[in-house]
């Protein structure tokens, strides 16, 4: 063991496969990163505008051992000094999350060491305590990402709350639909994030789902259709597409149905810290009008670095290592979860 650890030291390797980047980080005592190597597919999965899990699967076989290596070597450790393994279990690709979930185990079962199978996002929200060494719940965190949309109520490490997610489309998900029907690239999200800035928000009235009365679900099914519509009737009537007024737009109502309802859970719940989480976090629209509100209310936001907010081993092994210091040890016959609830624990 190098000079900069203790006995007393608790040294994670996390694994991070449930998608489309292969990640390995090491660290110390949950909040202190040694490495985190992010390896993405992003250039394979362009070709086909989102990822193919097929594929995403191969290349997770392809890069798991090299990226064990380089973070390893990163951190200056060894598997000597490995205290526990922490690696994703769900939600994800199947496929995906049994390349990481199998190097997890069998460097588990060779060093005899604990393994703690990781919630995927409950990783997200993790991630605000890599950087904010002060953080502590409780707080309301937003979540959102490709695959996910959550307004979670986090009461203290590993007790969770769900207020409301979403009904169909995550917003991350409904911003690569849209993206590639204005024939943009992959992934959307910041693609339509570059454009709002120089389009009009105000130029497209397009709608907001509020749901039910006291409801903070989502749906962004409903936003994506109207897109899709005002595209249609502007071709058949021959009217030109601003494309960058479409994309401030589209983007105008995301944001603003976001806010309003982690503003309103916020209060209803009487906390004085919102967390914001996942690869939509990097949106600047979001997290402008969220500053702003947070500011008006008296309310203090937390958010990551980009780097950060897409998916990334660090903030598995962030939650992994609390659950380890609680207690919690996973079975070496875990099996990956691709539809895993936050909160949940198999």
């Amino acid at each position: 063991m190098t000079d900069i650890f203790t006995k007393e030291d608790i040294i994670t390797l996390a694994i991070e496969t449930s998608c489309d980047e292969t990640s390995v980080s090491v660290l110390k005592n949950g909040r202190y990163v040694l490495s985190n190597i992010v390896s993405s597919q992003i250039e394979q999965h362009k070709k086909f505008g989102g990822v193919v899990p097929e594929v995403a699967s191969r290349k997770h076989i392809e890069n798991i051992n090299f990226v064990i290596d380089e973070a390893m070597r990163e951190a200056e450790v060894d598997f000597g000094d490995v205290t526990h393994v922490a690696a994703t279990y769900g939600p994800g690709l199947v496929g995906a999350l049994l390349v990481g979930l199998s190097a997890a185990k069998a460097i588990a079962f060779a060093r005899e060491i604990p393994l703690n199978g990781v919630n995927h996002i409950e990783g997200h929200i993790y991630a605000n305590f890599i950087e904010d060494k002060e953080l502590e719940p409780p707080f309301i965190c937003l979540i959102v990402s490709g695959g996910h949309t959550h307004l979670v109520y986090m009461k203290d490490y590993g007790e969770y709350e769900v207020l409301g997610k979403t009904r169909d489309d995550a917003a991350g998900e409904a911003f690569d639909k849209v993206a590639r029907t204005l024939g943009l690239g992959y992934p959307g999200g910041p693609e339509i994030d570059k454009l709002a800035k120089i389009g009009n928000q105000k130029s497209i009235d397009f709608p907001k789902a509020y749901l039910e009365e006291g409801s903070y679900d989502f749906s962004f099914s409903g936003l994506k259709s109207a897109v899709l519509n005002y595209l249609n009737s502007q071709k058949m009537k021959n009217n030109p597409i601003v494309v960058e007024d479409v994309a401030a737009s589209f983007q105008k109502s995301v944001v603003e149905i976001l806010v309003e309802k982690t503003i309103a859970c916020g209060l209803e719940k009487g906390v004085d810290k919102i967390v914001l989480a996942g690869g939509v976090a990097a949106n600047s629209g979001l997290r402008q009008l969220l500053e702003e509100q947070c500011k008006q209310h008296n309310i203090q936001l937390r958010y990551p670095s980009l780097k950060l907010c897409t998916d990334n081993a660090a903030m598995i092994g962030c939650v992994g290592y609390y659950d380890y210091i609680k207690g919690h040890r996973s079975r070496l016959d875990l099996n990956g979860v691709p539809n895993l609830k936050i909160g949940q624990r198999i």
